[in-house]
């Protein structure tokens, strides 16, 4: 009988000292299930939003490191605006009508500086230690000097997904594609007078007319070719496209001096005065780098001569360079703006996945917080029900008859 007791009084004390270490553990880091015994659906429900928390740490880990190489590409883009702005207000201030050729020998000094740059700029580090238009090709420096002296592209096209949200994804990599393709001249035809002109003409592309024959003219492979012939006062000139003639007719300036000409669905202005047989080729607009058409502009201006017919072939040259440019631009802008859509892709992501975040953190505290006033008054019944109960164990001992049970 005492060994009964006894050992039935020890299984007692045992389990109110564990019951009270549970709810002291309970009061002290808040959370009532911590092991899958104590409630093995509640336990599996907090795990399973655990998981979901980190995961979502972990997109958001991943789309600050996104966001961050990105922000990088669009500072560089902005640099890249301001760069060729800057090259088209030094090619208007050369073809302002006042600037010689001393002048314009002073200007192609600052597109050299812009071309160099511009080299600078197109192979700008990211925050992640990797150039930002290299592709996939991070470490290799993308646009460099080839033995020819020309400058090109190393990189690649190459895309890399990376999760930034429950089931969503963004690009993590940029390339220099903006460097490297651009259409020349106004990204149907690119307009060349011929070396051996002579006179003070010049052909100019006035805008598109014919949509379906510009793109046609764009899409293939048949360059047109515009001859002059001078008799007396009058000045004639005949297109022809593989060798037949598709144009012919009489120049006829009018206020502003200029004759306009249809062809390949667009319009056309010569200006000036061509001489007997010069000529100008049409050719359709094909992919240019950037560093192509900023060392064309410098050569151009580095190469002016003061008579009528070098100035003429400068400014031919250059009025082509401004239709480039403006391509590059539009290239640019293009470039810029579906690097936001990603950014901004990014931002609502994170937005999402810290709500997401928040809402299952409180799920998973609602589930398994503990009840503190409900956990504190049932704590201090059992202990004075344990000091209780060892108290009337103490008083049972003293008891002369308890040693005979």
């Amino acid at each position: 009988m005492q060994l009964s007791f006894y050992n039935n009084f020890i299984g007692s004390l045992t389990a109110q000292e564990a019951r009270i270490n549970t709810l002291q553990q309970q009061i002290s880091t808040g959370v009532t299930v911590q092991t899958p015994d104590q409630n093995p659906g509640v336990y599996e429900k907090a795990a399973l939003g655990q998981n979901q928390i980190s995961q979502l740490e972990n997109d958001n880990t991943a789309q600050a490191s996104i966001q961050s190489q990105l922000g990088a590409a669009s500072a560089a883009y902005g640099s890249l605006t301001s760069l060729l702005s800057n090259v088209q207000s030094t090619v208007l201030q050369a073809l302002n009508g006042t600037t010689n050729a001393a002048g314009m020998h002073a200007l192609a000094t600052q597109i050299q500086s812009n071309a160099q740059n511009l080299l600078s700029l197109s192979n700008t580090v990211g925050p992640n230690g990797e150039y930002l238009f290299a592709g996939s090709r991070g470490s290799v420096a993308p646009f460099q000097t080839n033995a020819s002296g020309e400058i090109v592209y190393y990189g690649d096209s190459g895309q890399s997904q990376a999760t930034i949200s429950p089931g969503g994804t963004a690009n993590t990599l940029v390339n220099g594609e903006v460097f490297a393709s651009s259409l020349a001249g106004d990204g149907i035809s690119s307009i060349s007078a011929a070396a051996g002109n002579t006179g003070s003409g010049q052909m100019l592309q006035q805008g598109v007319v014919n949509a379906a024959a510009a793109n046609a003219f764009q899409q293939g492979n048949a360059p047109i070719t515009v001859s002059f012939a001078v008799s007396g006062a009058t000045t004639t000139y005949t297109a022809t496209q593989g060798g037949s003639p598709i144009a012919t007719g009489t120049l006829d300036p009018n206020s502003q001096g200029q004759t306009t000409v249809q062809l390949a669905g667009a319009n056309f202005a010569i200006t000036g005065n061509p001489a007997n047989g010069d000529s100008f080729t049409l050719s359709p607009s094909r992919p240019q780098s950037a560093f192509d058409l900023l060392n064309q502009i410098a050569s151009a201006l580095a190469g002016a001569g003061s008579s009528p017919a070098q100035m003429a072939q400068t400014h031919q040259i250059l009025n082509q360079g401004l239709a480039s440019l403006e391509q590059l631009q539009q290239n640019v802008t293009t470039a810029q703006a579906q690097n936001g859509v990603t950014l901004q892709a990014l931002a609502n992501a994170a937005t999402g996945n810290t709500a997401q975040q928040t809402a299952t953190q409180t799920a998973v505290e609602s589930a398994t917080a503990t009840d503190m006033p409900a956990a504190i008054s049932t704590l201090t019944q059992t202990m004075t029900a344990l000091q209780a109960a060892m108290q009337t164990f103490g008083a049972a001992q003293k008891l002369s008859l308890f040693n005979y049970l």
